[in-house]
């Protein structure tokens, strides 16, 4: 644990800009100061640059009509209408209107000074000046909370303000960097807004001979002014001839934001034969084959500020690229391009054309969307640097008193799960909302709002000490929940845990010790699926069995990209544990006990999968059998989840939770209905076994004998062998 002084954060929640996807224009916010996660640093701002491209982009497609959005997206039309074929309207249409109403943080560079650590982070001190980067951490908002690898110190030399500039700065440095060009190289760089600006003085600073060329006139006198030769469109081909004496560029960086494919099919025209084309800004890649291919050019595209960018292990996990094999990460880049300016050797004042106070934030929103010219827009927070915090880890909304007869209920977690699935369910039933939180603090303050908490936090200790909370869910990521768990019942709360229990069985094993004391509050798992219409009347279905069953259920998981979180056996713990414990659960729901052994066989990963084509087999003390077969390598358009039981005679087919098939003396009856995989019933029965005092709604055994069953299946994968309890 890093010792360091706390920031105080005693009166005021912080302002944060945000865009909420059904509106015209951002709206600033109130919102928890973040708190920072293990590796990461929290940055009190002192100044943040306004991506005139990236954002304007984002503010008029919140703008647009659904129908808008829908022509500007039809990437996320087929997706929502996979999800309406798999699980119906009613659900994909709760989960678009969610998503739409989730205001989202703008910004994405910003520069402010070093307020408090977080846990294991190393090379840092409270008090250091730095850069920030990152979209959802560098926003505009008084204090960010920001990983380590995003970070770059600054020199003394150096502003805020031109420090804003640096993550703009490394990614033309990226840029540069790709076209692998030396000193004395002729560089072209198309397009001379903000981006293009930064490119053309890296190269220049890099001892390149450097050509700027632009349709605007005045930002071609304002590359010119600044020391660089730039000409306009129109006279571009004859001038760029001089330029090179008539053998073309080098190299050609296009830095322009346009739909239009000129700058390519110019930059053909304009590169020497061999040369290298790098795509740096958002343009229209239709490569023209005449000039490319006659002159064998190079064409990439350039992935933002370098190595390391979209890797969650690099930006979110802190683990660096060693510096022999990975020379210019994107934290490295960053760093660069900070002491690049401090030297003097890039000089970003006069690209600074407006500024203004966080207070005024949504200002330069209109700015960027109007006709006014315009090129680097600041926002700034007054006295960042100097005065004293007054900003607070948690919101208070204008809410109801709270009532005697209903149970207080603290929410850790605002994710996606808690806004489309739980918190919903949840309306009608008799819970007081107390107290929400999320580390970053914006989605806790979204949802507190929306769903009526008395508070916002993004503190959990706030929460875990609330006399008023009397049960906690818990909806974090899947390495915090034993943790969590164990802290809120050790503080006397009542605990429903979004599956899984534990990631480990050292972990598992600290639950069941602490939950299975005497006068403990109660635990329950996340496990919904047996608490669903259709489970319940497959149970009565089976009722007074004498015999065995047998089920196998196949799961169509889908699947996820290589490096998501869940694959992480040290955040999500991968999706056997993760997520093929609900149908372990399912099937122990149905027999009545835990597994007393288990195997599992996996197909060959084959660098896509991760242990998520996988056959579990789970054999029961009285002799009944279950096989979960769970796999990603199918065709998501076929509905999830399938059941098929025998038993004594009696057959029973359960489809996606969406229809039920009972069939015995040769008749079947078929029930059918929305899906409901149970999580209202779930809530409720965990309600009303707090009010009634118990038991739990999941039997212990069954609960912690199912987690258990998860870790066997991956110690049979890892041994070949059956795994006996």
């Amino acid at each position: 644990m890093v010792e360091c002084p706390q920031v105080n954060l005693k009166e005021n929640p912080m302002k944060q800009l945000l865009q909420n996807m059904r509106a015209r224009s951002p709206h600033l916010a109130d919102v928890p100061v973040p708190t920072p996660q293990p590796g990461f640093v929290l940055v009190r701002n002192a100044a943040s640059l306004v991506s005139a491209g990236t954002e304007r982009m984002l503010v008029e497609f919140a703008g647009a009509s659904l129908l808008g959005k829908a022509r500007s997206r039809p990437d996320l039309v087929r997706q929502t209408l996979d999800k309406a074929r798999r699980e119906g309207l009613a659900s994909t249409a709760q989960a678009a209107l969610g998503r739409l109403g989730e205001p989202m943080a703008l910004g994405y560079s910003s520069a402010g000074v070093i307020v408090e650590l977080g846990e294991g982070t190393r090379g840092f001190k409270v008090g250091q000046r730095v850069a920030c980067a990152g979209g959802n951490y560098a926003v505009h908002a008084e204090y960010v909370s920001v990983p380590r690898n995003l970070v770059a110190t600054l020199p003394a030399k150096l502003g805020f303000e031109e420090a804003a500039f640096t993550t703009l700065g490394a990614i033309a440095l990226h840029g540069f960097r790709l076209a692998e060009e030396q000193v004395g190289a002729r560089v072209a760089v198309i397009g001379l807004g903000l981006l293009g600006q930064l490119a053309s003085s890296i190269a220049a600073a890099a001892g390149c001979q450097v050509l700027g060329i632009d349709l605007d006139a005045k930002r071609v006198a304002l590359a010119q002014a600044r020391g660089l030769k730039a000409v306009g469109r129109k006279e571009a081909a004859e001038r760029c001839a001089a330029f090179t004496g008539g053998q073309g560029f080098d190299a050609v960086l296009i830095c322009a934001d346009t739909e239009s494919n000129d700058p390519v099919q110019l930059a053909g025209e304009i590169a020497r034969d061999r040369a290298t084309v790098v795509a740096v800004g958002a343009v229209g890649m239709d490569v023209p084959r005449r000039s490319y291919y006659g002159k064998e050019l190079t064409f990439i595209v350039s992935r933002s500020y370098g190595p390391g960018r979209y890797d969650p292990e690099y930006e979110e996990g802190g683990r660096d690229y060693p510096i022999g094999y990975v020379r210019w990460t994107e934290g490295r880049n960053l760093q660069a391009f900070a002491d690049l300016m401090a030297s003097g050797a890039v000089d970003v004042s006069k690209l600074i054309s407006h500024r203004f106070s966080i207070a005024e934030a949504p200002k330069a929103y209109e700015l960027i969307q109007s006709d006014k010219p315009f090129l680097g827009v600041l926002i700034t927070y007054p006295g960042a640097a100097t005065a004293p915090s007054k900003a607070s880890r948690k919101v208070v909304f204008e809410a109801k008193p709270l009532s005697k007869d209903k149970i207080g209920l603290g929410v850790l977690g605002a994710g996606n799960f808690a806004r489309n699935t739980l918190l919903p369910a949840l309306r009608g039933l008799p819970v007081d909302m107390v107290g929400i939180t999320s580390a970053s603090g914006r989605p806790a303050a979204d949802l507190g709002k929306r769903f009526g908490f008395h508070y916002a936090s993004s503190d959990e200790a706030q929460i875990l000490a609330d006399r008023n909370v009397d049960a906690v869910a818990i909806l974090t990521r899947h390495n915090l929940h034993a943790k969590q768990t164990l802290a809120a019942l050790k503080a006397g709360k009542h605990v429903f845990c979004e599956k899984p229990l534990a990631l480990n069985e050292k972990e598992l094993a600290a639950v069941e010790r602490q939950a299975s004391k005497a006068g403990s509050p109660l635990l329950m798992g996340g496990f919904n699926r047996r608490f669903s219409p259709m489970a319940q009347e497959l149970k009565r279905f089976l009722a007074g069995r004498s015999q065995p069953l047998a089920a196998h259920f196949r799961v169509n998981a889908g699947a996820l990209p290589p490096y998501h979180w869940l694959h992480d056996p040290q955040r999500g713990g991968g999706r056997i544990v993760g997520e093929a414990c609900h149908f372990i659960d399912f099937l122990i729901y149905l027999v009545g006990q835990s597994p007393s052994a288990v195997f599992a066989e996996a197909l060959p990963d084959d660098e896509r999968f991760k242990q998520d084509n996988v056959q579990i087999t789970l054999r029961f003390a009285d002799g009944s059998m279950g096989t979960v077969t769970y796999l990603a390598n199918g065709d998501r358009s076929l509905p999830k989840e399938r059941m098929e039981l025998f038993c004594g005679g009696k057959v029973a087919v359960l489809d996606d939770f969406r229809q039920l098939e009972l069939t015995e003396d040769g008749r079947t009856r078929t029930q059918r209905g929305k899906q409901d995989k149970g999580h209202r019933a779930g809530v409720q029965a965990f309600l009303a076994a707090i009010q009634a005092g118990g038991p739990a709604p999941i039997p212990y055994e069954q609960l912690f004998g199912g987690a258990r069953a998860a870790f066997g299946a991956l110690q049979s994968l890892e041994t070949g062998k059956q795994i006996l309890f």
